[in-house]
């Protein structure tokens, strides 16, 4: 039962198996979901329009998940968009310098479906619902 039914989630990792797990949770949830494999993929795609919410890694090659996200948001029409980074990192420092370029969470791998499925229904419910 998801309120978010036609939501589009971006999943921007360098990791095909973790891109692969992410999106078969999401869509088993009933998210459309597309893929980015690295920042500059990810930043690319989210210029096209069409995506309600992205799950970003941190630690990637061409361009990291800090520096998409302080990317994404210098365009004033992704202000609302919601992303959350989903990263092996755990360091207080980076988790507070995504926030303070706009990320709206931090999830650390290894994921729990659950809490990603209600983090991701949670950002995605204002822009479907």
């Amino acid at each position: 039962m998801s309120v978010s039914m036609s939501a589009t989630v971006l999943v921007v990792d360098d990791s095909a198996s973790v891109r692969q797990q992410v999106g078969a949770t999401l869509k088993q949830s009933g998210f459309n979901v597309v893929e980015a494999v690295d920042g500059v993929q990810g930043f690319n795609r989210i210029e096209q329009g069409g995506i309600d919410c992205v799950i970003c890694d941190v630690n990637m090659p061409n361009m990291n998940g800090i520096e998409m996200v302080q990317k994404v948001k210098a365009n004033p029409a992704n202000a609302d968009l919601p992303i959350v980074m989903l990263t092996t990192e755990g360091a207080k420092e980076l988790i507070t310098q995504a926030k303070q370029y706009g990320a709206k969470g931090w999830i650390v791998k290894p994921f729990k479906a659950n809490l990603l499925i209600a983090a991701v229904e949670k950002l995605t419910a204002t822009c479907v619902g």
